[in-house]
């Protein structure tokens, strides 16, 4: 067979010189398209920062532990700055690490934390996730990726923590409290640490590319079945390594013995139904408790009446308080 008549053949056919012809327009709106995915995940992937909601040396008022709560910084596994204020807990007791949800920051949980501590006597850990809080020392969020190996450090870094007398301060056991993407984060890195043995999870995503969906979905004034996708490439060639879009419910399903209790409300309705089928995901080796239909979930909870935010406060901290000293 004689190649070359029949490339010559080929090349005369008029599909082949019409798709020769808009071969260049495809690669560009290709491009184009790609290019836009990495703007919008770019543009989501740095938070809206606004000052803290109050910080210890203004809660006084309402606390004299909560003023004892320290500002302090540690190495993340990449080598980047983490910084959170410590309430330092009775030597032995566990430790809470409380992560707060995308476009938040640690003065979110500041009440609840302070409260946690005065029932407990508890260690309490208030992390910025990355690109959270005022001036974050790594501008940018991964949602859920980098963030969780940022959480394994938190972790390792309260194991450092030390009393006067030399003494260990946290026990064995820890617990993580999150809201969204807070949430996402907790479960990941409980995966990673057997030691953590209690979570309190809110409005937990399915995975780090619905928290994104949803963010930017929130802020488009149209869909047309192309933002999921786009966001998906985008994340992929923005964030690169970091962007690791674990299936929540598959993470769950892999741990044993742990303690976890699943909250969501009507205010929460895009991640309430990931939440409730998450309730299945964990093995039957897990103590599970699942309410969903809170009158108001952690996502708003600053805005709630302070009757409705005590109630949430308690159930926190009860189940906190009954699994973690087992």
């Amino acid at each position: 067979m004689n190649f070359k008549l029949v490339l010559r053949s080929i090349t005369r056919r008029p599909l082949f010189k019409i798709l020769k012809a808009i071969l260049p327009s495809i690669l560009i709106l290709i491009m184009g398209l790609a290019g836009f995915g990495v703007w919008v995940v770019y543009k989501t992937a740095h938070p809206p920062q606004a000052p803290y909601l109050t910080t210890p040396n203004n809660f006084k008022i309402l606390s004299d532990r909560g003023v004892q709560a320290t500002e302090e910084s540690w190495s993340n596994k990449d080598g980047t700055t983490a910084r959170g204020w410590l309430l330092r807990g009775a030597e032995g007791k566990p430790a809470v690490i409380l992560l707060h949800h995308y476009g938040a920051d640690r003065s979110w949980l500041l009440n609840l934390g302070v409260k946690l501590n005065e029932s407990t006597d508890y260690t309490i850990l208030w992390p910025d996730l990355r690109g959270h809080g005022q001036n974050p020392p790594v501008k940018w969020t991964s949602f859920g990726g980098a963030e969780a190996d940022d959480t394994t450090a938190a972790i390792e870094y309260l194991r450092t923590l030390k009393n006067a007398a030399g003494k260990d301060i946290v026990g064995d056991n820890i617990g993580i409290y999150g809201i969204e993407l807070g949430g996402y984060v907790a479960v990941m890195s409980a995966q990673k640490d057997p030691k953590v043995k209690t979570l309190v999870l809110d409005s937990v995503p399915a995975s780090s590319e619905n928290i994104l969906y949803h963010l930017v979905k929130s802020r488009s004034v149209f869909d047309l079945g192309l933002l999921q996708p786009l966001t998906r490439i985008g994340a992929s060639l923005y964030l690169r390594g970091y962007y690791q879009n674990k299936e929540t419910c598959n993470v769950a399903n892999s741990m044993n013995g742990r303690n976890v209790m699943l909250l969501a409300g009507a205010d929460s309705s895009v991640y309430r139904e990931s939440t409730s089928m998450l309730a299945n995901c964990f093995p039957k080796t897990n103590n599970v408790e699942s309410i969903t239909d809170l009158s108001a979930s952690g996502l708003n909870l600053v805005a709630t009446s302070p009757q409705q935010s005590e109630t949430y406060d308690r159930r926190v901290i009860d189940f906190f308080t009954k699994t973690l000293t087992q």
